[in-house]
């Protein structure tokens, strides 16, 4: 049996596959974006794919925290559409 990638959702705390979440990544030069491949270099942190998780993790800045950066406004409407 292959084992499958478990990761956090950094608002609710479950743990998911890997492919139910959304990783945003913060890299090197302090560029934020979001990683579809999974694989991108940075300081990353998931998201669950629920437009109450995105809102919640706006408002509480919790990715901001995480990625130690001040996340655009952008980005979260780019997660909201992707769901």
């Amino acid at each position: 049996m292959k084992k499958i990638p478990m990761r956090s959702c950094v608002v609710t705390g479950e743990k998911l596959e890997k492919k139910e979440l959304i990783r945003v990544v913060r890299d090197n030069t302090g560029s934020v974006f979001i990683d579809e491949s999974g694989k991108a270099n940075g300081r990353g942190a998931y998201l669950k794919k629920d437009i109450e998780v995105i809102k919640k993790a706006k408002k509480n800045k919790i990715l901001d925290r995480r990625l130690e950066v001040e996340v655009p406004d952008s980005i979260y409407e780019e997660l909201e559409s992707m769901i």
